[in-house]
């Protein structure tokens, strides 16, 4: 069971945004669960500078049947032109929990 969940990492330019596709991500099944931290300093290289933001952080829980309709529906939702998409399997966690984002990504 363990092995479908997936962690997905996406920061946002705002808080408001993160909230928004958050919400669209649950409401549409794609995710069980987002969770938004609180401002986080990014530091990164893009178009040869080095740039500095202040972005929220997006934690959101899914599954392998559903990433790569995720991953779509997130570039289509995101303000960034290259939005941070990074997904992390599970390889273990309490097994209520992972069956709960299992029912909570089925599609209805």
């Amino acid at each position: 069971m363990g092995e479908k969940l997936l962690l997905v990492l996406s920061t946002f330019g705002s808080a408001e945004e993160a909230r928004q596709v958050g919400r669209l991500l649950v409401e549409e099944r794609l995710a069980a669960c987002v969770n938004l931290l609180p401002p986080v300093e990014s530091i990164y290289r893009w178009q040869g500078e080095i740039e500095t933001a202040t972005e929220t952080l997006a934690l959101i829980k899914t599954t392998e049947d559903q990433y790569w309709l995720l991953e779509a529906r997130l570039k289509e939702l995101h303000s960034y032109e290259v939005p941070e998409i990074v997904a992390f399997r599970a390889s273990s966690g309490l097994a209520a929990y992972l069956r709960w984002v299992d029912e909570s990504c089925m599609p209805q």
